[in-house]
């Protein structure tokens, strides 16, 4: 199926490694421009020179989101890059990169961080280029949640907090820009895996004495997720779901929070 997204400009945030990579890869396979943003140079510039080998249009940026002026020099780089951005896919996040995260000992400043690199480093993007898209009357914003904002654990309250808040964000967003064409939804991935979750699970096997194999800790946290497909997520799995809602062919669906995570959502919500 031709998705008709040849020729649209995106930009996908934290698109230098993880999920957001796998993003930036498919929308370059189906003909859009992409810029690739990152805070890690070598990564950012990598995945951009990737994308470029295979004939894609492509511009990197190095910025941070969690900062007016990071966020400022990302969307002044991708607008005189492309005169515009269609589709804008706000990725980056993140929870506390401390070691405690427990709700009572983690200081409330990471709570503050993890909310900007979120809610307000989306924020910031949403500010510089969706009034572009509602002056041309079309453009896709797609916020990425997860699972931990809609299953809250005794974990991560940081994280769990501001990625509940990025659903909050498009509903209201996605209701501001009604009838102009632009469409704002939500994706909640569950496991999925990337560079983090492999280090989460090495580290889970090494604890329970099991070596190095991670496949035998990742069917044991298959078991008690409560998934009710039986592997871990890919990254493509998310960009596929990506794809369809920033396509032309996807315009009826707004205001959605989709869930990419394998059945392990217990609620109708």
């Amino acid at each position: 199926m031709d998705l008709q997204l040849s020729g649209k400009r995106a930009l996908v945030t934290g698109s230098s490694s993880g999920i957001g990579a796998g993003i930036a890869r498919l929308f370059a396979d189906e003909g859009v421009s992409v810029v690739v943003t990152g805070r890690n140079v070598e990564r950012t510039e990598k995945v951009a020179a990737d994308l470029a080998t295979s004939g894609a249009t492509v511009v990197s940026v190095v910025g941070d989101l969690a900062t007016d002026t990071g966020a400022a020099h990302v969307a002044d780089v991708a607008l005189e890059a492309f005169g515009g951005i269609d589709i804008l896919v706000n990725n980056a996040g993140g929870g506390s990169e401390g070691d405690t995260v427990s709700w009572f000992e983690m200081p409330l400043s990471e709570w503050t961080a993890t909310y900007e690199k979120n809610v307000v480093a989306a924020g910031r993007l949403i500010h510089r280029l969706v009034p572009g898209m509602r002056e041309r009357g079309w453009g896709r914003v797609i916020q990425m949640s997860s699972a931990a904002g809609i299953i809250p654990t005794s974990a991560q309250p940081d994280y769990g907090t501001a990625k509940a808040a990025m659903v909050n964000l498009s509903m209201g967003l996605s209701k501001t820009l009604s009838g102009t064409g632009v469409t704002v939804n939500t994706i909640s991935p569950g496991m999925i895996m990337t560079g983090l979750l492999q280090g989460f699970l090495a580290k889970f096997a090494e604890k329970r004495g099991w070596g190095d194999d991670t496949d035998r800790a990742a069917e044991y946290v298959l078991k008690g997720c409560g998934q009710t497909v039986n592997r871990i997520g890919q990254v493509e799995d998310v960009a596929y779901a990506v794809a369809m809602l920033a396509s032309p062919l996807g315009g009826f669906m707004n205001g959605l929070n989709l869930h990419i995570d394998g059945g392990g959502t217990s609620s109708i919500y």
